[in-house]
């Protein structure tokens, strides 16, 4: 029979063994990994993660064996390019969060055997790595995963580590550990935080469950490829979509008093919570169940945020959940004076009056007066405005992909011709150059 051209070859270097046996190590290598990436692992194929961390940028590193992924699509590469140090798996890893600690404030542990990492801005903290029980004493060694959980989502500022059934709760400040046992939640490989819910990955999927008792409630387990990544022949049941800064062009735009930024698109919106969080898309009826057919303008005022469509306003109380004032929607002339259609609209920080913004026309409307009392109406320099929002640093009134700025609503209303459009950047909204 012949042999192929793989086996002829072999049988050749076989042959060279004793006169040149680095020639066959080298060959053997080159024919195992012809084109250098037949190795690397494919997520979308269905593989359980070691673990799963954001950066202090937001960005989400998946961990499998000596390779990593960042952020939701991508090839995998190399953990040792973002992690020099690293020699192979890594066990667990969280993102820390101490704001009242600087020293270790979104700095990354990565957990190998019995030993800990530390990184800040992917490089390797002095001292490190160190002996686990040095830096968390009472946690145990080769975990199966780990995840932060700031107060008010714990009880106080924790780190959760899982091993098994066990999950030893880690106080940041005492440095104490209570460990508990959770035998319903699955087997946790990697465990995952985002947007104040926690995920514990098994297999290819994950469960969601509640970090103080571990309780499940929801149709559990789920595919991870409709969710965390972007994989062909799976939808994403998240929504998440990714904006490019030249497409950027919103319906709605608001800041809440946490300070969270909600972008509004279509039957869609964006959250962005701190720019180290990253960008995250969902369904407008996740939150607000009653709006089916995407927003006109929206602004957020004394805990509640207030959104338009239509001839109607709908008026949410803000907390874990948005809860629908009762009595609404109203129509804007009972809630605010005014008729006609809205292209956007905005309340500065610690003020009460509304900036309604209607063609090349700004209405003044003060929230604190019952019924609500227009104190001014004057024209714009410009019109065909998608959105505006006013936080600390000035207004920003969008159109497309550009933005143009305002120190104060005084200056933008005393404008008689606009200023030089500025393009839209991921610095401000979490787009993608």
């Amino acid at each position: 029979m012949a042999l192929t051209f793989k086996a002829a070859f072999l049988a050749l270097m076989l042959a060279l063994t004793r006169a040149a046996p680095f020639i066959l190590w080298v060959s053997v290598i080159l024919i195992s990994h012809p084109d250098g990436d037949s190795a690397l692992p494919d997520r979308c194929a269905g593989i359980e993660f070691d673990a799963i961390t954001p950066d202090d940028k937001g960005q989400t590193f998946f961990f499998k064996g000596d390779h990593v992924w960042k952020g939701f699509d991508g090839d995998a590469q190399p953990s040792s390019q973002y992690f020099k140090e690293l020699n192979g798996h890594v066990d667990a890893a969280f993102r820390m969060h101490n704001p009242e600690n600087k020293g270790d404030h979104d700095h990354i542990y990565l957990f190998l055997d019995d030993k800990v990492f530390s990184y800040f801005e992917h490089t390797l903290e002095e001292g490190y790595p160190k002996e686990i029980q040095e830096d968390f004493p009472g946690v145990p060694t080769h975990l199966d995963a780990a995840v932060e959980c700031p107060k008010g989502e714990c009880i106080t500022d924790s780190v959760l580590f899982f091993k098994g059934p066990d999950v030893h709760v880690y106080d940041i400040v005492t440095k104490t550990v209570k460990t508990k046992t959770w035998p319903h939640l699955p087997a946790c490989t990697s465990v995952f935080r985002w947007l104040e819910h926690y995920y514990c990955f098994h297999g290819h999927n994950f469960t969601r469950f509640q970090p103080v008792t571990g309780e499940v409630t929801g149709n559990y387990p789920k595919d991870a490829r409709r969710y965390f990544m972007r994989c062909p022949d799976f939808g994403h049941g998240g929504e998440r979509t990714t904006l490019k800064c030249s497409d950027f062009k919103m319906d709605a735009i608001t800041t809440d008093d946490t300070g969270r930024m909600y972008m509004f698109k279509g039957s869609n919106y964006m959250r962005l919570d701190t720019h180290r969080d990253g960008l995250h898309a969902f369904p407008i009826t996740r939150s607000w169940k009653e709006l089916t057919n995407g927003v006109d303008a929206v602004f957020s005022y004394n805990d509640r945020i207030y959104l338009i469509k239509g001839d109607q306003v709908y008026i949410y109380k803000a907390g874990a959940h948005f809860t629908l004032i009762e009595g609404y929607p109203k129509t804007l002339k009972e809630e605010l004076n005014i008729e006609g259609q809205v292209d956007a609209a905005f309340v500065c920080p610690g003020q009460r009056t509304a900036h309604i913004i209607q063609g090349r026309k700004i209405t003044y409307i003060n929230l604190a007066a019952t019924p609500r009392e227009i104190t001014l109406d004057a024209p714009l320099p410009f019109g065909d405005i998608d959105a505006a929002f006013c936080s600390s640093d000035g207004i920003k009134i969008f159109q497309g992909s550009n933005y143009y700025h305002y120190d104060s609503p005084m200056l933008l209303v005393m404008s008689r011709i606009a200023p030089i459009p500025l393009k839209v950047t991921s610095a401000m909204v979490g787009c993608e150059d």
